[in-house]
């Protein structure tokens, strides 16, 4: 599975300004709406639950919010680069720039495993993630994220 299978150019926000987490989930999820045709309070409510049992900040200003969504056609990637990094409650208690919004189909079974694991090999490469905070174009910031065998292995940053 590969990011390009995951994000779409017209999936990437290059600069979201946004002042809390929660609006950072009320703004990627009208963004998801306007792409898939699902309510974007049924996508805001299903990232709010999914936040309550536990926060997706990674540390290192990454957060991967995520959930499964009844009636989504395929999974779905939204990527946002934050004008200003915002508190999401990660584990290193780090504020996040760098958001990867993942939704899937409610019976996307392991491939949920699969995205989720391959958004995060992708942003655990500390090199990736220096690029990403530096561009500013959708159009660099999804050449960057879908480069062919981004993310995987022996790239990812310790």
């Amino acid at each position: 599975m590969e990011i390009a299978d995951l994000l779409s150019p017209a999936a990437i926000l290059p600069t979201l300004r946004t002042k809390s987490k929660k609006q950072l989930l009320h703004d990627l999820a009208a963004h998801a709406g306007e792409l898939t045709g699902v309510p974007q309070r049924r996508i805001f409510e299903t990232l709010v639950e999914r936040e309550r049992l536990g926060s997706t900040g990674m540390g290192q200003g990454i957060a991967i919010p995520h959930g499964k969504l009844a009636g989504l056609p395929r999974i779905l990637g939204v990527f946002a680069r934050l004008d200003t990094p915002v508190p999401f409650g990660a584990v290193d208690e780090q504020p996040v720039d760098l958001v990867f919004l993942l939704l899937v189909p409610e019976d996307a079974g392991a491939d949920h495993l699969k995205a989720l694991a391959r958004v995060s090999r992708l942003l655990r490469s500390q090199g990736t993630c220096e690029k990403l905070r530096i561009a500013n174009r959708s159009e660099v910031l999804y050449a960057l994220l879908t480069e062919p065998g981004q993310g995987h292995g022996a790239q990812a940053a310790a």
